[in-house]
């Protein structure tokens, strides 16, 4: 398979089309598409439903495009982590990451790079909002299922996903009951869609409490107020030692954290060795390897 071609596949799907992608990177939109038609007649696959004014990915090219572009940003990463010689890393390092995840590993995370790399100045903000790298000046950005942005690239570097979980000493609502819930910041009630050995179930939710972080969520859930929605790497040891029992996993969306740089210029050393120090630390990015980073 033709490399230059699958990332020029791959500039086109993150884009959204030829034009944005020639637009963000320069290219000339005939080399794209002409490059994008050689992969497809490679393959002997339709990877795009053109339309008059805009490109969609077909099954095959979602497909394509999924299971590539982690390893296109894993390629890059490793290329800039040899063009850049071996150099120490040193200097400024600031990274914007999520509120949860901040409180729950990013402190470790940050001191354990600290004492590997003591030329590097790390300095991580937590918060949810989207930021603009380049204009806040953010070497880095830790994000949860982020919205496609045609000026960064990335990879996924951990999965996690969302139980409902109770004290044991709350009991479970039957088909026609209610049962309080905990969640983050406010709501009207709502159901519950849950996956369970024994297939699909619902449970109706009242948020008696609402508050403005899911570590609070959980402390209020230890508690007994109420049902609480949360990752399953945040209460994997309160499961363990009984301390909330797992009602089943919440049918919803994938929880993806993702690393995320702008794609216009080269890695700095010290952005390759942190973004290698993340592959060390969660290997195979799975829920577990956060809980147990967690509970060390």
């Amino acid at each position: 398979m033709d490399l230059l071609a699958l990332a020029d596949f791959n500039l086109v799907a993150r884009h959204g089309g030829v034009g944005k992608a020639a637009r963000a990177t320069g290219r000339p939109k005939a080399t794209l598409s002409r490059r994008v038609a050689e992969l497809e007649s490679s393959l002997d696959l339709r990877l795009f439903e053109r339309g008059a004014r805009n490109l969609k990915l077909t099954e095959e090219g979602r497909a394509l495009f999924e299971r590539t572009g982690r390893l296109l940003a894993e390629l890059d990463e490793t290329t800039s982590a040899i063009a850049s010689g071996g150099q120490t890393p040193k200097g400024k390092l600031r990274i914007s990451a999520p509120v949860l995840f901040s409180q729950s590993a990013m402190g470790k995370i940050a001191a354990q790079f600290a004492l590997k790399y003591p030329e590097v100045r790390l300095e991580v903000t937590s918060e949810d909002r989207p930021v603009d790298m380049i204009e806040e000046g953010y070497d880095l950005v830790i994000r949860v299922n982020p919205d496609s942005d045609e000026s960064l690239i990335g990879r996924a570097f951990l999965r996690d996903r969302l139980v409902v979980v109770a004290s044991p000493d709350l009991p479970r609502p039957t088909k026609d009951s209610v049962a309080p819930g905990v969640i983050r910041g406010a709501g009207e009630q709502q159901t519950w869609r849950l996956k369970t050995p024994n297939g699909l179930s619902s449970i109706s939710i009242d948020p008696v409490l609402g508050l403005a972080s899911l570590i609070m969520v959980r402390d209020a859930a230890r508690i007994g107020v109420g049902a609480a929605r949360l990752p399953i790497s945040l209460v994997a040891q309160d499961i363990t030692d009984g301390r909330l029992v797992n009602w089943g996993d919440f049918d919803g969306p994938e929880i993806a954290l993702w690393t995320l740089y702008p794609s216009r210029r080269l890695l700095s050393p010290k952005v390759s060795a942190f973004l290698d120090f993340l592959k060390q630390a969660f290997p195979n990015g799975t829920p577990d390897e956060l809980a147990a980073f967690i509970a060390r």
